[in-house]
């Protein structure tokens, strides 16, 4: 699939120059889950209209694969069944904890390549966190919801390394320059055949030296990625960060995404196909959500059930 790299930036504040040695990688993985109804154990599949395999799974994701680690009908119990005990832990219900909102700092790391490849001007990182403010405020669209959270910039750092550059010793970077705990969004910019990937927040307690969005420099707004370049790449990786799945989760089943109110789709989405349905069950392919594959213009939305869901993730993770 030719569609590659979705990146996430943020600018303001001043900015260090580090020049950093190669070193040693390993990779990150990430499961998933919410609370599932029984159907969940056997989702109930239906039959596919079209678009099952168009070929666009890997626009966002890349060549190799999703922008995050698969994820299996028993993890994302598991996990739905860890979220219930932390909540629970903490004397909240879900209805409560999905209410939640926070101002996230963000840390945005510029991996330049040794002759300064890769670059981005601190307008341009301010520019991206602005695109997430905008984007998690619910601001693009009527139908739009607020998600409550907002982002402000922490600081921008540069690395001078070819490898971490090309994202390789990706695990070493990433332990080597992270900042702050688990409610900071690091995002390191950095040039691979992805859009951008990202963790979930349930692998903070296992992996949070790791945790956050990779995402490919070119994707900042005023990027270089055609189709790709206003920024929504972040915005879509950042829902990763807060636990939510793709639109396209589980394919045509009754239980996709574990969000109720984003129609199930059996394939990701490519450009802004108006009516796509690639589902037999109710409702057209949420083309415009953040969390399908379509272009950066297509986007406009999060859901009220995203939100809640980003809440309760937060309460009971970050």
């Amino acid at each position: 699939m030719g569609l590659k790299n979705r990146l996430s930036t943020a600018a303001s504040g001043a900015a260090t120059t580090v020049a950093a040695g190669a070193l040693v990688a390993t990779g990150l993985l990430s499961p998933a889950s919410a609370h599932v109804a029984q159907e969940a154990v056997a989702p109930r599949a239906a039959p596919c209209i079209d678009g099952a395999a168009d070929g666009t799974e890997a626009a966002r994701g890349g060549p190799r694969g999703a922008d995050h680690r698969d994820v299996s009908v028993r993890e994302q119990q598991r996990i739905e069944r860890e979220v219930g005990d932390r909540l629970a832990a903490r004397g909240l219900s879900r209805r409560a904890a999905a209410a939640s909102s926070a101002t996230v700092p963000v840390y945005v790391h510029v991996m330049r390549d040794s002759a300064g490849g890769g670059d981005v001007t601190d307008s341009q990182v301010q520019a991206q966190v602005d695109v997430l403010n905008r984007s998690f405020a619910g601001q693009k669209s009527s139908t739009a919801t607020d998600t409550g959270f907002r982002f402000t910039l922490a600081g921008i750092d540069r690395f001078d390394n070819t490898s971490w550059h090309q994202d390789k010793q990706s695990s070493t970077y990433r332990r080597q320059t992270r900042q702050g705990g688990a409610n900071a969004l690091n995002i390191w910019l950095v040039d691979f055949a992805y859009l951008g990937v990202a963790t979930f927040p349930w692998d903070y307690s296992r992996n949070g030296a790791i945790d956050g969005i990779r995402v490919n420099y070119t994707t900042l707004p005023g990027g270089s990625a055609s189709s790709y370049n206003l920024g929504e790449t972040a915005t879509h990786e950042a829902g990763h960060w807060f636990g939510l799945y793709h639109t396209f989760q589980g394919g045509c089943t009754t239980t996709n995404d574990q969000v109720a109110d984003t129609p199930a789709q059996s394939s990701s989405t490519s450009g802004c196909p108006a009516g796509r349905d690639s589902c037999s069950l109710p409702g057209l392919d949420p083309i415009h959500n953040f969390m399908d594959y379509s272009y950066d213009s297509c986007y406009l939305e999060f859901t009220g059930g995203q939100s809640d869901r980003a809440g309760q993730m937060w309460a009971a993770y970050r």
